[in-house]
């Protein structure tokens, strides 16, 4: 039987130590680790059999959780960045030359979202950081989108974290951030 919940300080441990979790987002489950971790970021990615070039989206509650791996945003552009996370807009922003590959794969940007969804944002909160947020599926099939299907599915090889998913239909949009050209809708 799968724990029913967890503590922050047990959640933060367990993302330092390499951890896996999987956690409700705005659409469906979402697969989640400590992007400083690449161990993490290339488990998750081998669970997941996603290729690590396509790169993976952050979600923060802050942007302060997410500022290490970008350029320097105005207090302007800060605010459109978490009115674009309340509209589940993520959107792909130039990063500094210190942004790991593992996270951003063969691209000069990083997928970021400031979610909105209450219990991303309060996980984001409680761990005090950013997560990788990736659909909690295998790649190519379709996610998850509830606590038991998840634990089905991967309540061996991840913490589940019961919860409910947003209302959302369809996976966020993704928006470049220099010219808000829309690249997934």
């Amino acid at each position: 039987m799968a724990k029913q919940s967890y503590s922050g300080r047990e959640l933060a441990a367990h993302l330092k130590r390499g951890g896996l979790i999987a956690y409700p987002t705005e659409s469906c489950y979402g697969f989640g680790c400590d992007p400083r971790n690449r161990n993490a970021v290339l488990r998750l990615l081998r669970l997941k059999q996603r290729p690590q070039r396509k790169g993976l989206i952050l979600i923060a509650s802050h942007y302060r959780q997410v500022a290490r791996y970008l350029l320097a945003l105005t207090f302007e552009e800060q605010a459109k960045l978490q009115n674009d996370g309340a509209q589940a807009i993520t959107s792909l922003m130039p990063v500094k030359p210190s942004c790991p590959r593992w996270l951003r794969g063969v691209h000069d940007t990083l997928a970021v979202r400031l979610t909105a969804h209450p219990f991303a944002r309060s996980l984001c909160r409680s761990v005090n950081s950013a997560l990788v947020s990736t659909s909690a599926n295998f790649s190519g099939q379709r996610p998850a989108k509830t606590y038991a299907e998840c634990l089905r599915l991967f309540g061996k090889k991840v913490w589940v974290l019961p919860g409910r998913v947003g209302k959302r239909k369809r996976p966020s949009t993704i928006r470049a951030w220099g010219d808000g050209r829309i690249v997934r809708s």
